[in-house]
């Protein structure tokens, strides 16, 4: 016998209802196909279940779709990884399909994408160079990048504008131009901006530095970039790819900006994408910038974090953009 002054309760007086009465949030309506041997890409993006992230990707691509079409900003924000991991001609090729009004990067990104359109390669070895003090150390990415720092100050334009004048040109030499984000951008004058903290980036070594003239060239891409967060309104879309301090607090203040001056910036779409969800991209790209206000043309400032890794989420964001994917209209979001 228990010791205990408390006994269990009796349930035999619990009323219960009907299961097929209640509000289900799941429905075998909304769960995945199973995808046939051969099956095209159209059929498989068709097959996710309409849940969770999935149900976030078909919301988030059917905005990108409607900005196309309705001709409003689509920015991506971009970091080195992205770069690295080989994913510029799936930049370019969003490009060509009208998917992009602009590019912002980290320093790493233009490094990156500078090396590979000088050098065809990339990404160095940096415990194998740190004890001998020459990791970074490369001297044309040094120079070059420098001087085209120099040139974009004296010259009133920005860095990624400056970069993308240098690399398209015949005196670059640049081997592997068809490779570069900055390159193509340049040649589809679509804007590019550089987003540099200075002491971060390897050419923040080099002799050749000035650290007026990159605090100039960058700062140029700053305001350029808060004009391109101002096309947003109404209805744009920026993305942020792989960048976790840099790009999340330079959106942030572009939205801050573009509002002080006067502009609701709404409804608007973000995202992060990235394989760990850090802080300050949920707070200043997913949550922050797209707070209820109420709606504006009957619509809702929106924000999604997709997990993954780059190169798969990527090529799979951009094939289904290509095929016009979601084809019908996104339905609301699941729990």
């Amino acid at each position: 016998m228990s010791i205990y002054s408390t006994g269990p309760l009796q349930l035999g007086a619990v009323r219960t209802y009907p299961l097929a009465s209640r509000k289900s949030k799941v429905n075998v309506a909304d769960f995945a196909k199973s995808p046939a041997a051969n099956v095209s890409i159209s059929k498989f993006l068709d097959s996710l279940p309409n849940f969770l992230a999935a149900e976030d990707l078909r919301q988030l691509l059917g905005a990108v779709q409607r900005a196309r079409a309705g001709k409003k900003a689509i920015l991506w924000g971009i970091g080195g990884h992205v770069i690295k991991v080989g994913l510029g001609p799936i930049l370019v090729d969003l490009m060509e399909h009208g998917f992009v009004s602009g590019i912002a990067m980290n320093g790493a990104a233009l490094i990156h994408d500078f090396e590979i359109a000088i050098a065809g390669n990339t990404s160095e070895d940096v415990d194998a160079g740190i004890n001998a003090g020459q990791f970074g150390m490369a001297r044309e990415t040094g120079e070059l990048l420098n001087e085209i720092a120099k040139n974009a100050a004296s010259s009133g334009i920005g860095y990624g504008e400056a970069a993308g004048q240098f690399l398209t040109s015949s005196s670059a030499k640049a081997r592997y131009a068809s490779s570069s984000v900055v390159a193509a951008a340049h040649r589809r004058r679509l804007p590019v901006t550089v987003h540099l903290a200075i002491g971060a980036d390897i050419p923040h070594m080099h002799p050749a530095a000035d650290g007026a003239a990159l605090g100039a060239a960058t700062y140029h891409d700053f305001r350029l970039f808060c004009a391109l967060v101002k096309s947003m309104h109404p209805g744009g879309v920026y993305m942020n790819w792989g960048s976790a301090v840099l790009l999340p607090e330079i959106f942030l203040k572009a939205v801050s900006v573009v509002r002080n001056l006067g502009l609701p910036l709404r409804p608007i779409t973000t995202a992060n994408f990235d394989f760990i969800q850090h802080y300050r991209p949920l707070q200043n790209v997913v949550k922050r910038p797209t707070l209820s206000a109420g709606k504006r043309h009957g619509v809702e400032s929106k924000g999604y974090a997709i997990t993954g890794h780059h190169e798969l989420l990527m090529p799979l964001v951009a094939a289904a953009l290509a095929l016009g994917w979601p084809k019908r209209s996104p339905k609301k979001n699941k729990k």
